[in-house]
């Protein structure tokens, strides 16, 4: 391996699996609010069964404990730790024993934020882990190049943070080829062989985003040519413009030297070398142009070692015939092909920085030979992978010998398949989504898909002020109500969709909606419409409450499913080191966290 740093001390399996089970304890108990439907918030009484308060307060303590400074770890363990034993009636309890529903808002928000990622300590910091992987070599910079000119803000920060990673691992592991599964529109995959000269295989399902990606990798080439084309375009005025002030000092040079050759003796004539009318590329000159070369920060660090090296050289810079050949003057056809082979060369070295967009549906199965016939040690990468696909990219990783690395950043938990969902249906499928560890497997551990779809809320944009649209859940938990008293429907199989911002006014939007799920809307005058809206507009409050607090036990679910995937690979034997690491910032970018395992050495 490159560098000479260890890698960062991270928690090992039993510290892990202690870690699990306290945050199983919570979540045994507090899973039914986040598996809660706010389609049926109203129909199923939802707030009476869980919550044992007044919404007002629910709402008063979530909002002071938002705006208040983020609690230190050290603050938040003890409640966990007294929660989990028999002696503890000294602490508050998060829920009624009997009832199981709700009693203290601030022992709820404690626990939630003591079993989040950031509070377990379960997490290696990122900047730790750059360091160790480049070891005493420098960050490689492009100051010129700024994805954001061709991506939205929020995918250009997680290109950049997760491409800079990635390539560090590459180098740490001595590895060229990057394998981006469900790499949709091929930004990270284009990223990585643009900028840091890696051989990328980006592998997506749709065949739609495999040609998007492949016009959108060309635009990205030309993007690139653009700044290529600047570099040289300094560097050659930079040249001309020296050139161009050392020819008017030779001019100024001969012109006195012509003035006073006939009062020059012969002697005095024969002591003037070449060097005397040659241009002065002295040190200080030579070490400008570097400089200046240096500052234009165009190529990455691959990029520049194969231009500086073999497009050009100090010498190219001279004048014509400023240096003679030491074998007489090199005829003007060996030159051209001397230029010609240069150019051969350097357009060989860039073949390696190349991206490919591959179509195929990607398995815990699947045969990588079969989709990429070149295949040799490898990183396995994904940014944002949907559903099984990120834990199917762990099993890949844990399973094919050639793939040396992997970093994976997970999203759309609601789509993950789980083994113990429903254990009385009949499956073939013999590897599910969740759960992968062992620990989880034996205790038929199960989420479910509510509590898995509000594991992708963001607790971090809400406490920025990017807030819920609760009106727009009100109206659909109003409207679940009438279809179920004036329809007789109590289960509905279509979805309304976003006709909220569609819609001018609650009795638009139940129109629009009953229309689209092809109920006769006519059957119900305004009147009925409006007294369903009046009936429950003092009760949206007790909506916004319930979803707050499915937004602080968002990160608690989460940390569930990131901690189980951890767990599988601490499990496999051939992994020497695996890691959790923060990589994105979270009001950017909610799903931030990315799971880094690297195999033994062979």
């Amino acid at each position: 391996m490159a560098a000479s740093c260890p890698l960062p001390v991270t928690p090992d399996l039993p510290t892990l699996r202690a870690k699990l089970h306290g945050l199983l304890r919570f979540l045994r108990e507090a899973l039914p609010i986040s598996n809660a439907h706010t389609v049926d918030f109203y129909t199923e009484s939802v707030w009476e069964q869980l919550v044992d308060l007044p919404p007002e307060t629910v709402l008063a303590v979530l909002r002071r404990s938002a705006a208040e400074a983020e609690a230190q770890p050290s603050a938040a363990r003890p409640l966990a730790e007294a929660q989990g034993g028999s002696d503890s009636t000294d602490f508050p309890k998060v829920f009624c024993e009997t009832s199981q529903k709700l009693v203290s808002v601030e022992a709820f928000a404690l626990a939630a934020k003591c079993y989040s990622v950031q509070n377990l300590g379960i997490c290696t910091p990122l900047e730790q882990l750059l360091v160790a992987l480049r070891g005493n070599q420098k960050q490689r910079t492009d100051k010129n190049v700024k994805p954001d000119e061709f991506m939205n803000l929020k995918k250009s920060h997680e290109v950049q943070a997760m491409s800079e990673l990635i390539s560090s691992v590459a180098d740490y592991y001595g590895v060229k080829q990057i394998i981006d599964l469900g790499s949709g529109k091929g930004y990270l995959s284009s990223f990585l062989s643009l900028k840091y000269g890696l051989k990328v295989y980006g592998i997506d399902s749709s065949n739609t985003n495999t040609h998007g990606a492949e016009e959108r990798n060309r635009k990205l080439k030309k993007h690139w040519r653009v700044y290529h084309r600047r570099s040289k375009l300094d560097v050659s005025a930079l040249a001309l413009q020296t050139a161009k002030e050392r020819k008017l000092q030779d001019e100024i040079e001969c012109n006195a030297y012509a003035e006073g050759v006939g009062n020059s003796s012969t002697a005095n004539q024969e002591k003037m070398s070449t060097s005397d009318f040659l241009p002065d590329f002295s040190g200080s000159v030579i070490s400008n142009i570097r400089k200046q070369m240096e500052n234009l920060h165009v190529h990455s660090h691959r990029e520049e070692n194969l231009y500086f090296e073999n497009a050009f050289s100090v010498r190219d810079l001279l004048p014509i015939n400023a240096i003679e050949s030491t074998s007489s003057q090199t005829p003007k056809r060996k030159m051209l092909e001397t230029n010609k082979e240069r150019r051969k060369v350097t357009s060989k070295s860039n073949e390696s920085n190349v991206y490919s967009p591959l179509t195929s549906f990607i398995t815990a199965d699947s045969e990588l030979h079969d989709i990429i016939k070149d295949l040799e040690d490898c990183l396995m990468v994904g940014l944002h992978t949907c559903g099984d696909l990120a834990p199917n990219t762990l099993r890949i990783f844990a399973s094919k010998s050639e793939i040396k690395g992997v970093c994976s950043v997970g999203c759309c938990y609601h789509l993950l398949s789980e083994e113990f969902e429903n254990p009385h249906k009949e499956c073939t499928q013999e590897k599910w989504g969740f759960p992968m560890c062992r620990s989880l497997k034996e205790g038929r551990w199960c989420c479910g898909r509510n509590a898995r779809m509000s594991a992708c809320l963001a607790l971090e944009r809400v406490a920025v002020g990017q807030g819920l649209p609760t009106e727009s859940l009100f109206y659909r938990a109003v409207l679940q109500d009438i279809i179920k008293d004036c329809y007789g429907i109590t289960k509905c199989d279509r979805h309304v969709g976003k006709l909220y911002s569609k819609s001018s006014s609650f009795l638009d939007y139940v129109r629009k909606s009953l229309k689209k799920l092809g109920l006769d809307e006519s059957k119900l005058p305004e009147k009925v419409i409006m007294d369903y809206y009046e009936k429950y507009k003092p009760r949206m409050n007790e909506l916004e409450a319930f979803n707050m607090l499915k937004v602080v036990l968002a990160p608690c679910i989460e940390t569930l499913i990131l901690l189980d995937r951890l767990c599988y690979l601490k499990e496999q034997e051939d992994i020497a080191w695996s890691a959790l690491v923060k990589l994105f910032d979270p009001v950017k970018s909610p799903r931030c966290y990315a799971l880094i395992a690297l195999k033994k050495p062979q």
